[in-house]
């Protein structure tokens, strides 16, 4: 969440980057207002405590005098203070929770080199890699639902009948060759990030670290009965492994990966890209992931799409590189880029990566530090995240991008390793 301080101190700039955004800068105003009474009615909640406190002490000391109907008076008195005080410091309490509980509601500013837009469209594409859009045969020019279907590795009239719509099952080779893409990834960037394994259900306040919740809430996967929620991505996990923890500045950046399982409602997706592979429910995903300083963070985020970008381009796949714009940036961005493959089965560009700086958004709601070498207190961390690799769109690309003449789909060269010496899927 954003600074309080830098909305007392800068409310007309907070509210002119939101607007970048599209977001009315009413919430804003809303927040400033309610905390200038909560920091009003906590200087008059400690006066009165101090008075309370004072006449406290005036009243022993009549005791001790010998003086007991002016103790009397006096402890009247303080006991008046004191209902006071207790009825300013409820006040307080809810005041202090209506800030915060605004401030979760209100995204992150932008960077000030994101471009200006106001959705999807207004998005920059920065390169363009492999693509020749007449270069592809009849025979790429297939669906990947029907290939898949065809081969027998893809089953969604089963999946559907055990799960229900929006979601899939793989069989076969095409089990295997979604495994292969989550090992690629992860044996890809074992170089620089430590493997992590975390659980696929977390609590209400690992999910609002991140920023899915409070806003997001309609897209998750609940189990009240236990206050957990699946996943969405490893970066909820990921991001609350420090969470409440002070780190060494010598430790950053620190970089962790995660392979998981990820789910998703889809609430407000009827009838759009839902057939086969395109947007499901559930599915595996490998994301990459640090904490870093404000220093270190632009070139961290640089290096994170480079790492994104070489796995798709080793693939095969032509791909695009986008800069998302400050009205199309999600909830916790303060500079993201989206990798988009061209599946020509479906003739989409399919976004499978979505790269992202959070600036201290997170930190700040998850109270990650570190300690500043030769420094006195502790600084918020910042927060990056990327998808290596989202499996089911990277799937449907490959099975489109490589599918042969004669329907069998030729396995990308990077993947051989995994697949048990399956070079063709027939």
């Amino acid at each position: 969440m954003l600074d309080i301080r830098r909305i007392r101190s800068d409310l007309d700039g907070v509210k002119a980057d939101l607007a970048r955004k599209g977001v009315d800068g009413s919430d804003v105003d809303a927040v400033a207002a309610a905390d200038a009474r909560q920091r009003q009615l906590a200087a008059r909640r400690d006066e009165l405590r101090s008075q309370v406190k004072a006449l406290s002490a005036e009243v022993g000391r009549l005791h001790r005098d010998g003086r007991g109907d002016e103790a009397d008076a006096l402890r009247d008195e303080s006991r008046r203070r004191g209902d006071e005080e207790a009825a300013v410091a409820a006040e307080v309490d809810a005041l202090t929770a209506e800030v915060r509980d605004r401030l979760l509601a209100i995204p992150n500013t932008p960077h000030p080199d994101v471009p200006d837009g106001a959705d999807d469209k207004d998005n920059p594409v920065l390169r363009v890699r492999g693509f020749d859009p007449d270069g592809y045969g009849p025979h790429q020019r297939v669906p990947h639902w029907d290939t898949g279907t065809a081969l027998g590795i893809l089953d969604l009239e089963r999946a559907v009948k055990i799960s229900g719509s929006m979601f899939t099952m793989l069989r076969g080779a095409g089990a295997t060759l979604s495994r292969a893409l989550c090992q690629y990834a992860l044996d890809a960037n074992a170089d620089a990030y430590e493997e992590i394994r975390p659980p696929s259900l977390v609590t209400t306040a690992t999910l609002t670290a991140t920023g899915q919740l409070p806003k997001f809430a309609d897209d998750a996967y609940a189990i009240p009965r236990d206050d957990l929620w699946a996943i969405p991505t490893a970066e909820a996990p990921l991001t609350s492994i420090a969470a409440g923890e002070v780190l060494a500045a010598a430790d950053l950046p620190l970089r962790l990966m995660a392979y998981s399982p990820c789910y998703r409602r889809e609430a407000g997706s009827a009838g759009r890209d839902t057939r086969g592979l395109l947007r499901v429910h559930e599915f595996d995903k490998v994301e990459i992931f640090a904490y870093a300083t404000p220093e270190q963070a632009p070139a961290e985020l640089e290096a994170m799409v480079a790492r994104a970008e070489g796995l798709i381009a080793d693939l095969g796949l032509a791909h695009r590189v986008i800069e998302i714009c400050a009205g199309d940036q999600g909830q916790a961005h303060h500079r993201s880029y989206d990798i988009e493959v061209y599946a020509p089965g479906v003739d989409q560009w399919l976004e499978v990566s979505s790269v992202s700086w959070l600036s201290d958004y997170q930190a700040r709601r998850a109270a990650i530090r570190y300690r500043p070498e030769q420094a006195k207190g502790n600084e918020l961390v910042h927060t990056l995240n990327g998808s290596a690799l989202a499996v089911p769109r990277v799937w449907a690309a490959i099975v489109e991008t490589h599918r042969q003449p004669d329907g069998t789909v030729a396995v990308p060269e990077p993947l051989l390793p995994y697949m048990r010496g399956q070079t063709v899927i027939s």
